[in-house]
């Protein structure tokens, strides 16, 4: 992180305003521009060899010789951190996400695919929402259902709404009266435990279990191998087409780098997990051009949240456009729309 006094007020000042100007035109910014738009009290040759100060320090760079600056990762990363204001929703705005989001969503699922598309529509930029991973819903009820003599097909309904349907396939055939026993065995077991949790619960009971008792708990721990484990929920994406409406990505290789990252859900996912856990003390975290680091793709800059479930981070949202997106807007509505997703994902499990 770029130290905050590494800059005196007149070089924070010219800073801010040509990060402002760059995020509004996206054309070079030139020192006569700046003092135009912002009114100051200060010459263009002064405010010019201010941006050349910033410029040797790294935070300014000049596209072309004769050509005005343009903010660095450096200067976007010191913008973000130390002189970017953060701009609150507007109550419509607040509102139609509200509205969005709570209008018949059955379960997680819809709630993130929606968030998705949300997030997307209102930033103008690519919306990006992972939902909860498998491994971490807790089990909610579980139903066996009878599909042959030796198969069964488990029904298991999670915390976040979600109903999963998973076949399995039994050692030997089991009666109506045992699958209905084992069935209620497995519910007053696992309820309210998560997947990860399973296998130890079993193994407890085991031990601890008379030979009725245990005898149900190697049944259960052989329909239990079926649950869904993955670590990652499904990454759902929104918007991609918008990002080459912007002008940085009218270059053919430039939107050729773009496209080939939005196609790879598990490097989106990647970025959104590493805003989170390099900055896990922050509620909001801003990824800036390589600090992403997605593998030779220029440009790109990445807004993320975590939203909680009774408290607990579960899953990641964010928007995912050019370095030169509207940082102060979009991080009050990423944050706004992390906590709203939380809320909601809490209710659906009650």
């Amino acid at each position: 992180m770029v130290e905050a006094q590494e800059l005196n007020e007149r070089e924070r000042q010219i800073l801010h305003a040509v990060v402002h100007m760059y995020i509004t035109t996206a054309e070079p910014v030139g020192s006569r521009s700046v003092v135009k738009r912002f009114n100051l009290d200060l010459s263009p040759a002064t405010v010019r060899n201010t941006m050349a100060d910033l410029e040797e320090l790294g935070f300014l760079q000049q596209v072309h010789t004769s050509s005005g600056r343009v903010p660095t990762d450096k200067g976007y990363r010191y913008y973000v951190d130390y002189l970017m204001r953060v701009q609150e929703l507007t109550l419509s705005e607040r509102e139609r996400i509200e509205h969005e989001l709570a209008s018949q969503l059955q379960d997680a699922d819809d709630v993130l695919r929606q968030t998705s598309h949300l997030l997307a529509l209102v930033s103008h930029q690519a919306g990006l929402a992972e939902a909860p991973a498998e491994n971490v819903a807790e089990i909610q009820r579980l139903e066996l259902i009878p599909l042959s003599d030796r198969r069964l097909a488990v029904l298991m309904v999670d915390n976040f709404g979600r109903v999963r349907t998973l076949p399995t396939e039994l050692e030997k055939p089991l009666a109506a009266n045992e699958i209905s026993v084992l069935n209620r065995f497995l519910n007053e077991t696992l309820r309210g435990l998560t997947v990860d949790n399973v296998a130890a619960a079993m193994e407890t009971k085991m031990r601890a279990a008379l030979d009725e008792q245990r005898r149900l708990a190697e049944q259960a721990m052989q329909l239990m191998n079926v649950l869904p484990a993955q670590r990652h929920g499904v990454l759902y994406l929104e918007g991609a087409t918008q990002l080459f409406e912007q002008p940085e990505f009218q270059d053919i290789v430039r939107a050729r780098e773009v496209l080939g990252l939005l196609e790879e859900r598990d490097r989106l996912g990647e970025m959104l997990r590493t805003a989170f856990t390099e900055r896990a003390s922050q509620r909001l975290s801003v990824l800036i051009g390589s600090e992403s680091n997605p593998r030779g793709v220029e440009g790109i800059s990445l807004i993320a949240s975590p939203y909680k479930v009774n408290g607990r981070p579960v899953g990641m949202i964010g928007v995912l456009g050019p370095r030169r997106m509207p940082y102060s807007h979009l991080s009050s509505l990423v944050d706004f729309t992390a906590g709203l997703v939380g809320r909601i994902l809490t209710r659906l499990g009650r």
